[in-house]
């Protein structure tokens, strides 16, 4: 476990869990994935309806609970690694025009190439 934000965990390389949560979120953005879960949820439904043992129902509801948990801790990962490229993205911005405003050197322009760059990297 790591107090660091995720998109700085590693350097300038994104790690294994930044590369399969990236994965895993574009397949959980799908239609597929959608009807998937519509077919989990109704499984449930239908566990509950036709009256099956206790044991059976509580494997159903652990199963939702582990998809749940598994899912919101990608999209909180995907959340982050989002938020932190739009600052950096915006800090460039703000140098940039800093610097148009003040005449000043080129720095801050690169910056923001790299930065405009950044969600292809994240």
């Amino acid at each position: 476990m790591t107090l660091e934000h995720p998109a700085e965990r590693g350097g300038g390389q994104r790690g294994v869990f930044e590369r399969f949560s990236e994965r895993v979120s574009n397949v959980t953005s799908s239609p597929l994935f959608f009807a998937a879960c519509i077919l989990m949820i109704a499984g449930v439904v239908a566990v509950h309806f036709v009256h099956v043992p206790v044991p059976w129902l509580v494997l159903a509801g652990d199963a939702l609970t582990s998809v749940n948990l598994l899912l919101l801790a990608l999209l909180k990962n995907s959340e982050r690694r989002a938020e932190h490229a739009i600052q950096q993205k915006l800090d460039a911005i703000a140098e940039a025009m800093l610097e148009h405003y003040e005449g000043e050197g080129t720095t801050a322009r690169e910056d923001l190439r790299r930065a405009i760059r950044l969600e292809r990297e994240l």
